[in-house]
């Protein structure tokens, strides 16, 4: 007998069930519930006002259009929320945004998350199901038709829709037992953060980071007048750090070249770590299921990339199902939509990012178009734009190298030009005297 008849007397049937009432989850709720599905959302955590702790919280300003959408932008700027530029110290200088550079949003993950939970469960059609854990996947044949989910007493129901969500997070239950297939890279760095109360760290309120090849560090001002400081060296360090949080954070963090004011700082959260990232890189889809936020794509979080494309695959995926959902088309027609869609906008980035996350130093390629940029006004816009995500790689290295080579050149002629004659030696220099 299959999960789908012991149950029988105690099932539900919903268009969609997402599981993971985080980011992704609630985000993906709420655009399917505005096309008129009915959606269960199911969180594990049994608490409405949970939120993910280690986080760095920045939303890259490619995914502020989806916020915008989902009508998460409004309540983000009343609760608080902070828009900030990005800027990026290398050994060659700052990397530095231009006037009208794009915005990121800053809000922390204990306001952001019960907020954007609260948007999803106001959306018609959508229910909230806190303290229920994914245990098995219905199928027929090799189509998943439901999901199996027990609460805290150990009470087992069965969940049928036409599309089953996973957007519970890099270790995805979902993923696993869907079998999905997941493509697993090592991380050579560790991190560790935490918010302080303090002067801003620079004087424009831009968030900035500090490629320091191969260790990195940042700060990102946020609501309440704190900012989040972190770092994230490769593991060599990690000794230190284990030690001693606080005080490795800080004397790190307050080392880098033209340093923010952590050490006038107070702090004002705990100082929390993660050590182990391997990068996972998933197939999104499979027949009646789909993967967003993290449990698709869970890179380095050294660019700040993870809130911002939760967001947008949430979106991305309800685009792209509606219709099937609504019965215009096979819901097959619309899984391999979302597919193209976060593949043609994500993997390359993916592709980068992870590559770099290894914790080597910058290759030739990295090092020519960031001292370029730090040079070049028109090359640091394009930076900025990449760095954003909101064009590709394709598009930024089509224009990025040939000018980062002219750039380069250029400078390295003014600056032989600018050198004073190099002294005379051996038997000129004798003639002389």
């Amino acid at each position: 007998m299959n999960d789908s008849e012991q149950s029988k007397g105690n099932r539900s049937d919903y268009d969609a069930v997402i599981v993971g009432a985080s980011l992704a989850g609630c985000a993906t709720a709420i655009a399917l519930g505005r096309s008129g599905a009915r959606v269960a959302l199911v969180e594990k955590r049994p608490d409405p006002a949970a939120f993910k702790r280690v986080c760095s919280h920045f939303i890259q300003a490619s995914a502020v259009p989806a916020l915008d959408r989902l009508g998460l932008l409004e309540p983000i700027a009343e609760a608080g929320g902070v828009r900030t530029t990005m800027r990026a110290w290398t050994p060659w200088g700052w990397i530095e945004a231009p006037a009208e550079a794009r915005e990121g949003v800053n809000l922390r993950r204990e306001l952001l998350d019960p907020m954007v939970r609260e948007a999803a469960v106001a959306t018609p059609g959508v229910e909230l199901m806190l303290g229920l854990s994914a245990e098995r996947l219905v199928r027929d044949g090799d189509t998943v038709c439901g999901v199996v989910v027990r609460d805290a007493g150990g009470a087992e129901r069965t969940m049928s829709a036409q599309l089953i969500v996973g957007a519970d997070g890099r270790d995805s239950r979902i993923a696993e037992l869907g079998a999905v297939r997941t493509k697993i890279s090592r991380h050579g760095r560790f991190a560790y953060g935490a918010y302080f109360d303090g002067p801003p760290p620079a004087a424009d309120g831009a968030s900035s980071i500090w490629m320091l090849d191969p260790n990195w560090a940042a700060a990102f001002p946020t609501d309440s007048g704190l900012t989040f400081y972190a770092a994230m060296p490769t593991k060599a360090r990690l000794p230190e750090f284990r030690r001693d949080p606080e005080g490795a954070l800080v004397s790190f963090v307050g080392s880098v070249p033209e340093a923010p004011p952590i050490e006038v700082s107070r702090l004002a959260s705990p100082v929390l770590g993660k050590i182990e990232m391997p990068n996972k890189v998933r197939v999104p889809v499979a027949p009646g299921l789909a993967l967003v936020g993290d449990a698709a794509m869970a890179v380095d979080p050294l660019f700040g990339v993870g809130c911002g494309w939760a967001f947008q695959s949430g979106e991305w995926l309800a685009q792209s199902v509606a219709p099937a959902l609504a019965g215009e088309e096979p819901l097959r027609t619309g899984l391999a939509r979302y597919q193209r869609q976060h593949r043609r906008a994500l993997r390359g980035h993916a592709s980068l990012i992870n590559e770099y996350a290894s914790g080597r130093k910058m290759n030739p390629g990295e090092r020519l178009i960031f001292s370029a940029a730090a040079r070049d006004p028109r090359l640091a816009e394009r930076f900025e734009a990449f760095g954003t995500r909101s064009i590709g790689p394709a598009r930024f290295f089509a224009t990025a190298i040939p000018r980062s080579i002219a750039v380069n050149a250029r400078h390295a002629l003014d600056s032989r030009g600018r050198r004073p004659a190099p002294r005379r030696e051996g038997r000129s220099a004798s003639h002389q005297s």
